[in-house]
Order: C-alpha cells, then sequence, then structure tokens
C-alpha cells in the first residue's frame, strides 16, 4: 500500500542512520519500526504488581473498635476525677 506520512525531522533523520547501518532500505527500517511498536505492550500494560493485602493479629477480636476503648477510657477517668472533687 502506498501512503504518505508527514515525519518530524528528527525522527526522519534517526530512521535514516539506522537504514544506513544496517544495509536496509528506509521503507523497510519504517516498516520494521512500525511493526515492532503496534506489537510491543503498552507502557501501562506492563507487569502489574498486584496488590495484596497483609493480615496482622490483633489482641482485640474482629469488630472491637480500639479507639472507642480509649474513648471509654478517658470517661472513665473523668468521672473519678470529677468523683474525688
Amino acid at each position: 500500500m502506498r501512503t504518505t506520512l508527514t515525519l518530524d525531522d528528527d525522527l526522519a533523520a534517526r530512521l535514516r542512520e539506522l537504514a544506513q547501518r544496517r544495509g536496509m532500505s528506509f521503507r523497510a527500517v519504517l516498516n520494521d519500526a512500525l511493526r515492532r511498536g503496534l506489537t510491543a505492550p503498552e507502557a501501562g500494560a506492563r507487569k502489574k504488581r498486584r496488590f495484596r493485602v497483609r493480615t496482622f493479629r490483633s489482641a482485640f477480636r474482629p469488630g472491637v473498635d480500639p479507639l472507642k476503648l480509649n474513648q471509654l477510657v478517658d470517661e472513665l477517668e473523668t468521672r473519678r476525677s470529677g468523683a474525688r472533687s
């Protein structure tokens, strides 16, 4: 298929240099670069690290909120100090 492409000057220069080094035609180097670019995995699709939740042992049973326990201790201390006065 014949088509017209508009390439940036720096890209065209790199393709010409590559064609000269490899002893290939500009067309062959361009087709090869396009094929490799289209078949390469996308940057975002590379190895994704799995997210893993690490569990830990706690002295509290599930459903016990330690912050509520701290609030309870504070309330008890307030009552105790109020009873002394």
